[in-house]
């Protein structure tokens, strides 16, 4: 019996692609940039399995896949899937949840630190050759984190790994909002449920954790940041179109609030002439929340997992629907 075929197009590590090879007939795109669309729909004609990040998969492209049975996503979302049409064709979709849980907690921890005390920002200045024995300490102002409010909204894995940083690490108040209050949660790591609206007026910092759904785009806009502390520092490592980026703009012109740190943005790659990169109280990385070797491979392993189970006809860990 010939083995189902499966096309990767990403690189993967070595081990990740000998499990696959083991129990399927491996392809794969070998170079470092994107796989162009037309060249895809090529290589779909006859695949039983495609492992992938980001890719749309669309009405169009389940056209060309007509053996298609998994797409599996090496990422935690899967906004890029149309379900309905998934469905209809009865392909399975499946994620990689959980395995980059503490990794995303420490970049969100460090986007909190990096514009509280300036650390971009400031490392320029030095590099610049702007640091003078005049200078003093005013311009090196920055704000506390130990002590300090912080204000979760999406109180999942990464979240609760998040409140526990801030909490035991910082000891911050750690306030959080959830579609469902959790209080084992409360009771473990000491935090406490909040009204939306409560939680945007309290916290020192705002940090928006939602995955991206209909109900949540634009979660945060024009009225939400009116209601923040003029001294608040937004975060933002969900899905840049969780946040109405023109009014995050306007409400850091207006000073509104008193700066941001963002993991992910409205368009990605972010445009040059997004005024945000012009803004010195805003810090920016190039949506890297799992962007560590070890959490890569970790999450590939999982995705080859996640397809595998589907094509030998068992159970995957982490469907989708």
């Amino acid at each position: 019996m010939s083995k189902p075929k499966v096309y990767i197009t990403l690189p993967v590590a070595k081990e990740v692609e000998e499990y696959i090879a083991k129990h399927c007939e491996v392809r794969k795109w070998e170079r470092k940039e994107a796989i162009p669309r037309d060249m895809l729909l090529k290589e779909l004609a006859d695949i039983d399995g495609l492992m992938t990040t980001g890719r749309r998969i669309t009405e169009n492209l389940l056209n060309h896949a007509p053996k298609l049975k998994v797409v599996s996503n090496v990422s935690v979302g899967y906004n890029n899937f149309d379900l309905e049409a998934m469905k209809k064709r009865n392909v399975i979709g499946t994620n990689t949840p959980h395995v980059l849980d503490e990794t995303v907690a420490d970049l969100a921890f460090g986007l909190i630190l990096a514009s509280a005390r300036r650390i971009a920002e400031l490392d320029r200045f030095v590099k610049e050759g702007k640091w003078e024995r005049e200078n003093g300490d005013d311009p090196f102002m920055g704000v506390d984190v130990h002590h300090a409010t912080l204000g979760i909204i999406g109180m999942g894995r990464i979240g609760e790994a998040i409140a526990r940083r801030a909490k035991f690490g910082f000891n911050m108040d750690v306030l959080y909002y959830n579609r469902n209050q959790k209080p084992e949660v409360e009771k473990e790591i000491g935090v406490t449920y909040s009204h939306f609206e409560d939680l945007l007026k309290e916290s020192d910092f705002v940090l928006l954790m939602t995955p991206l759904t209909p109900e949540t785009r634009h979660l945060i806009g024009e009225k939400e940041f009116k209601l923040m502390k003029k001294t608040a520092i937004f975060i933002n490592v969900s899905r840049g179109q969780t946040v109405d980026e023109q009014a995050l703009i306007t409400a850091l012109r207006n000073k509104e609030i008193h700066g941001a740190a963002l993991d992910v943005f409205d368009q990605e790659p972010v445009e040059k002439d997004n005024p945000l990169l012009q803004m010195p109280n805003v810090v920016t990385t190039p949506h890297i929340g799992s962007a560590t070797q070890k959490t890569s491979d970790a999450m590939a392993m999982r995705a080859a997992q996640n397809m595998v189970a589907v094509l030998t006809g068992q159970k995957p860990i982490d469907p989708v629907w």
